[in-house]
């Protein structure tokens, strides 16, 4: 058993946790944090990305230990003061979801992109990041469509923000 701190969503929290915990697990059952899916646990799907130290990364294949003394973002930690997100508000106005299970890891490996490109994207190269993220029921189409319209506000939001 390790005594860890990782700093989630703002809040740091301190648990024992033993040595082959995986941060998703730590995420997910030691936290309540159930925002975060575990689809495969083998990094194919998606299902569990986050934001660790500032990145996305898929929190199945990161043991807890590994993470001791990180900021971790779940989707849970997006919205601020009850407003979702730019790229939550564009999943739900391009319904770029169905099931919805694979929708948090989507969204976090999206927010990492447009962060990334600064919001210059285009279809091809939104295609091509979320070879990571699985979708079995949309046809990625509409997830496309929200994660371009999403960049477009943040290019259009820090464009403002510049003058």
């Amino acid at each position: 058993m390790s005594r860890i701190t990782i700093t989630v969503n703002g809040k740091p929290e301190t648990r024992e946790v033993e040595d082959r915990t995986l941060l998703v697990q730590f995420i997910r059952e030691h936290l309540g944090l159930t925002g975060t899916h575990v689809g495969c646990d083998t990094t194919q799907c998606g299902a569990c990305t986050i934001h660790l130290d500032g990145k996305a990364v898929k929190s199945c294949t990161v043991l807890a230990v590994a993470a001791d003394g990180s900021e971790v973002m779940t989707i849970e930690g997006l919205a601020e003061g009850g407003k979702l997100h730019l790229v939550q508000q564009a999943f739900h106005e391009h319904h770029g979801l169905q099931c919805g299970y694979c929708t948090p890891g989507m969204i976090m490996a999206s927010v990492d992109m447009i962060r990334r490109h600064d919001g210059m994207l285009d279809e091809h190269t939104v295609r091509h990041e979320l070879e990571g993220n699985l979708c079995r029921c949309t046809g990625y189409h509409n997830i496309v469509k929200a994660v371009l319209d999403a960049a477009e506000k943040h290019r259009a939001a820090h464009a403002v923000a510049a003058e």
